[in-house]
């Protein structure tokens, strides 16, 4: 935004914001190799020089782009979770299981749930760590939910909610009974999440929609 006026009446560009534009490839080379290190040191032994020094940056590029640990661990975490996707398949039933098949597949990645449950456990004793993490991770993927619903009552598996605040409310509770069954279910039990645990939890979870949504 130019905010002055050069002598001529021209506009002086805005300079204070001016740098080195920030390398995609760096980042993901920095993402990458934070994911890697957690697994190798766990979270205690974790520091920003180890990453730099794998990720083949300097620890100066690290802090401009995050400004400690918890928030760069936190990001290698949420660029994962943005891989998952919901599948078109032409009912609701099926677009669940398959996005719950995604989501164990992905907390059996060692990377995953080593960083995941490193973060989860310092946030405990981090309030800014949590809402970096409400903000990066889960409202980040409650777009799959939205999704879903949006596809599920265009093709009349579910019924409009009366109103904005309903519908919210809605929305995160079946995001929290989806991501609190599919963590549990991988990480809590050690039990996978495979084909028929799938099924029976999409059934058990559109069961309990169609109830809440019956008249009394």
């Amino acid at each position: 935004m130019c905010s002055r006026t050069r002598p001529d009446g021209g506009p002086v560009p805005d300079v204070s914001r001016t740098g080195r534009p920030r390398s995609a490839a760096a980042d993901s080379a920095i993402l990458e190799a934070t994911r890697a290190a957690l697994v190798e040191l766990g979270w205690s032994r974790l520091t920003m020089g180890y990453v730099a020094t794998r990720a083949g940056v300097a620890k100066t590029t690290l802090y401009r782009r995050w400004a400690g640990k918890s928030e760069l661990v936190v990001d290698a975490v949420a660029v994962l979770f943005d891989e998952l996707e919901l599948p078109d398949s032409g009912s609701l039933a099926a677009d669940v299981e398959g996005v719950v098949l995604q989501f164990g597949a992905l907390l059996e990645l060692p990377e995953t749930k080593t960083a995941l449950m490193a973060v989860v456990a310092e946030s405990t004793r981090d309030e800014a760590l949590r809402r970096r993490i409400r903000d990066s991770i889960v409202h980040r993927q409650k777009r799959l939910v939205l999704l879903g619903r949006e596809r599920a009552q265009l093709r009349g598996e579910l019924p409009p909610e009366p109103d904005e605040a309903t519908a919210a409310r809605t929305a995160d509770l079946i995001f929290d009974v989806i991501a609190g069954a599919v963590v549990h279910r991988s990480l809590v039990s050690a039990e996978p999440v495979d084909r028929r645990w799938a099924r029976g939890f999409t059934a058990m979870l559109l069961g309990g929609l169609a109830a809440a949504a019956s008249p009394p």
